[in-house]
């Protein structure tokens, strides 16, 4: 997967440049699809267009408003390789586009027009992959419509490749510290300007193979660790300062999307209790327009 990541960083700071910023670098995510990863719709010269990793065919689909679509093939190919194709597509359908040309987020950033090293692509791991991230955000997007304060969308970071969606408490925080690879100081410090209690799935890396499921907050209050959670299984990483909870705990649940809704809503409420949030304020009962049939 190591390779994927790296591709959609490519695709990622496509959107990245040709997107105006959006508060906490929101312009630069990815969004789950039915048939994978997009970037939605961005602005070029002659109008929009949109890029689509595609794992039900396993192909990028580069597609604008003007009627052009131009396809670039997934399967173990360099990054490289992979990276020289998608700009001469793009080159291709008249669009002019540059990118800084390196990964973040990640300890060894090789030049993607420089990295022979990276080259794998599993089909079924990824389209595994792919249906985890749809029924994650299906669960994620329930989980944010309980709350009426300010929330990011349920979208997929590149940087560390995480499907995530952010609550504010509406307070301004301290200046963030920084600490990410290959990342600047000034852009973690407007991502996390004001507080907040963030979730996310990740799929895990080479250095730890495990799946899982994450809650932090930031600034993290004093007593934030020593707040009930559940499920059982979910646990405090003190080295990782967030709540933990294994996909396979949920994956292998009675109720796979209830377990996994009492960790995202017990771990918001750790951060919101901990931190002394206006819960009657940022907080909504749905119930009542559940139950309508006026509208």
């Amino acid at each position: 997967m190591a390779t994927v990541h790296l591709w959609v960083q490519i695709i990622g700071k496509i959107r990245l440049k040709a997107m105006p910023w959006l508060n906490h670098s929101w312009h630069v995510t990815l969004y789950v699809t039915p048939k994978g990863l997009s970037t939605g719709t961005m602005p070029y010269a002659y109008g929009v267009f949109e890029i689509e990793f595609n794992f039900l065919h396993h192909i990028l689909t580069i597609t604008t408003s003007k009627g052009i679509q131009q396809d670039v093939g997934l399967y173990s190919r360099t990054v490289s390789d992979f990276y020289t194709e998608v700009f001469a597509k793009l080159k291709q359908a008249g669009i002019d586009i540059t990118i800084h040309g390196a990964p973040n987020e990640i300890e060894t950033a090789i030049p993607f027009e420089k990295d022979i090293v990276h080259k794998t692509y599993d089909k079924e791991q990824m389209r595994n992959f792919w249906q985890a991230l749809v029924q994650v955000h299906n669960v994620f997007t329930r989980f944010r419509a309980g709350f009426r304060g300010k929330c990011s969308p349920v979208h997929f970071f590149w940087g560390a490749f995480d499907l995530a969606v952010t609550r504010f408490s509406g307070e301004t925080a301290p200046l963030h510290s920084g600490g990410a690879p290959n990342m600047p100081l000034h852009v973690m410090q407007e991502a996390y300007s004001h507080e907040v209690s963030s979730c996310g799935f990740w799929p895990g890396n080479d250095a730890f193979s495990h799946a899982a499921f994450y809650a932090y907050c930031y600034p993290t209050p004093e007593g934030f660790s020593e707040q009930p959670v559940k499920p059982a299984e979910a646990f405090y990483s003190k080295e990782m300062g967030e709540f933990f909870l294994a996909y396979d705990v949920v994956r292998n649940a009675a109720n796979p999307e209830e377990t996994l809704m009492q960790f995202l809503n017990s771990t918001y409420e750790a951060a919101a209790v901990a931190g002394g949030w206006d819960r009657s304020g940022l907080e909504c009962d749905l119930s009542a327009f559940k139950q309508s049939s006026t509208i």
